[in-house]
């Protein structure tokens, strides 16, 4: 793959030591326009589609992802890490079989749902659930994806990457060793502890006196009948039978694994777990093709971004990924100050739910509701809105409609540069802006610029396939009946079914993952996640083969051996009860 164009023609000596991109002593690069080419003449081409190498799509998304359940429960194999801190006043949970607290590194849970799943005893005196407090900044770093879903399949290849150096499928049950060897390497930048998902949040603290104050240490009633041994350490093998098991002990036990899945989805959807601050100018994103080019080629060879994975990652790669890691800690930079998140919320919010109810008008099927030629005007209804804010009064749309069908699109390239650059070009053109920007900022502007590009490229072809068609005139005229379409709707519909599909697809966000119809009351879209798979034979997915099958969540299980395995690989959100009775 080429490098990436240049992003600033600025020198900076700050950032040149730290960024693999090149700078000069011109000006400021007005925009960014990787994965579409580097000629000159292509930068505007509304033909142009993004190359089969860009990345900008998948960390756009990872990126405005972070911390939420939901899309992280999709995608397992995480490819960020991000420096963050827990603010003092926030509480950990730890559930435990004695009053003794933990003496090393050990497992907490930022809900009480999680951790009383781990406050266990095999007598009858009751168990330990601890409460922790953070007495000040606690650093952590953040793992994304289901990383703590013990599976050999990518869901822990970050962190095996920073513990061991390497990628090792084969100890994904070595939990102890693995949180063992990250606190050691942690301890001299600073870090306390890492943050970790699978059916929630958790907190893996090196050091439970460190920053922290207990402050509460309850004698709790076990609320359940589970006869297993006591889990004085969550990081054992013990842990694999805990969950083959965790369902057969009665419905107390059912209710207990149905309410840490509800814990969890609070965190489903933006702003997402925010007890964890990010410091988005400090990420690592293993989708920097600059940073790590030796995934560039394994991911073309993936069919589907569900199996991406580091496992072909060069120890070059790795190096650089670490320098850079450690670097971040040893030798902080100033940032820009620009809130990343948000950014990418605002161009989330403006165009997700247009592109999902035009896709929804396009795959209507009930006619006697629309007819086609309202169809169509209610579609260039929402691509005018998306596109009205930089319809320029100069380039003369209504000369252009109607118009031959798939004639020349140049006219309207001012409209679709306005709108591809709306939501970066001050930064891009800010001289104090743009020398602040850490090399992750760069990263993540790129990402926003390469996935507005796209967003905006698909939008203006739509919208000026619909001035041709004549809709332009209809939405500009007083008629209670404006003037049917000049071309097809068939012809039209299908054109625009194809952008909007391929588009929806490339961006790939998971807001569009939902339960279709909505659930009722008294159930909640599930979206199957680690260790609550379904699975047609011999062992689930990331446990030591034992020849046993134990069953999924009671009210979580249906489908046969296809849908079972399906679960795992390509999970599908479904709806499930929560109340009894939970089989109706």
């Amino acid at each position: 793959m080429s490098p990436f164009p240049l992003l600033f023609l600025v020198v900076i000596p700050a950032l040149c030591k730290a960024t693999q991109i090149p700078f000069s002593s011109t000006t400021i690069s007005r925009f960014y326009f990787g994965g579409y080419g580097d000629l000159e003449s292509e930068r505007w081409d509304l033909d142009v589609e993004p190359s089969m190498n860009a990345t900008e799509n998948l960390i756009f998304e990872t990126i405005s992802s972070l911390l939420q359940q939901w899309p992280n429960t999709r995608y397992r194999n995480g490819h960020t890490i991000v420096p963050a801190h827990i603010l003092p006043g926030t509480l950990l949970y730890h559930g435990r079989s004695d009053p003794n607290l933990p003496t090393g590194p050990e497992w907490t849970a930022t809900d009480p749902e999680h951790s009383t799943v781990f406050c266990r005893t095999t007598d009858d005196k009751g168990c330990w659930h601890i409460t922790l407090v953070a007495t000040r900044l606690l650093n952590v770093l953040y793992f994304d994806g289901s990383s703590a879903a013990k599976m050999p399949y990518g869901s822990m290849d970050t962190q095996d990457i920073i513990a061991w150096g390497l990628v090792n499928s084969t100890r994904y049950f070595a939990e102890q060793e693995r949180l063992a060897a990250l606190c050691t390497w942690g301890k001299p930048l600073g870090i306390d502890g890492f943050v970790r998902m699978e059916m929630d949040f958790e907190v893996m603290l090196c050091d439970f006196t460190a920053g922290l104050e207990v402050e509460s240490m309850l004698n709790l009633e076990i609320v359940d009948s589970d006869p297993s041994p006591p889990i004085k350490h969550r990081i054992n093998q013990d842990l694999a039978r805990l969950y083959y098991d965790i369902n057969s002990f009665g419905a107390r036990v059912i209710r207990r694994d149905i309410e840490v899945i509800r814990a969890g989805g609070h965190h489903n959807t933006f702003p997402g777990e925010t007890r964890i601050q990010l410091d988005l100018s400090r990420l690592i994103s293993f989708y920097d093709t600059e940073l790590v080019p030796s995934l560039v080629e394994p991911r073309l060879k993936t069919k589907s971004r569900l199996a991406h994975r580091l496992e072909r990652i060069s120890s070059e790669d790795i190096k650089a990924v670490m320098h850079r890691l450690e670097d971040t800690y040893s030798s902080p930079a100033a940032t820009s100050g620009i809130d990343w998140f948000t950014l990418l919320r605002v161009i989330k919010d403006r165009y997700a739910d247009r592109l999902e109810l035009i896709r929804d008008i396009l795959n209507e099927t009930t006619t006697s509701r629309f007819t086609d030629d309202l169809r169509a005007r209610n579609i260039h209804v929402q691509l005018t809105v998306m596109m009205q804010p930089y319809l320029l009064y100069s380039m003369n749309s209504t000369s252009h409609s109607p118009s031959p069908f798939n004639s020349s699109t140049s006219w309207a390239k001012p409209a679709f540069e306005l709108c591809s650059t709306a939501h970066t070009r001050y930064i891009s053109s800010s001289l104090v802006l743009s020398s602040a920007l850490t090399p992750s900022e760069i990263l993540i502007l790129r990402a926003v610029e390469g996935t507005t590009k796209e967003i905006c490229r698909t939008v203006t072809n739509m919208w000026v396939r619909g001035v041709e068609a004549g809709l332009h005139q209809d939405e500009k005229s007083d008629e209670d009946e404006p003037p049917r379409p000049q071309v097809s709707t068939a012809r039209l519909f299908d054109s625009w079914r194809v952008e909007v599909e391929r588009l929806m697809s490339w961006l790939d966000w998971s807001i569009w993952l939902k339960c279709r119809p909505r659930c009722a009351i008294g159930e909640i879209c599930y979206l199957p996640t680690w260790p609550f798979f379904r699975w047609s034979t011999g062992s689930p997915p990331g446990f030591p083969g034992r020849g046993h099958r134990g069953p999924p969540p009671h009210g979580f299980a249906f489908g046969g051996k296809e849908q079972e395995d399906a679960d795992w690989f390509d999970p599908q959100p479904t709806c499930h009860r929560i109340i009894q009775p939970l089989d109706y």
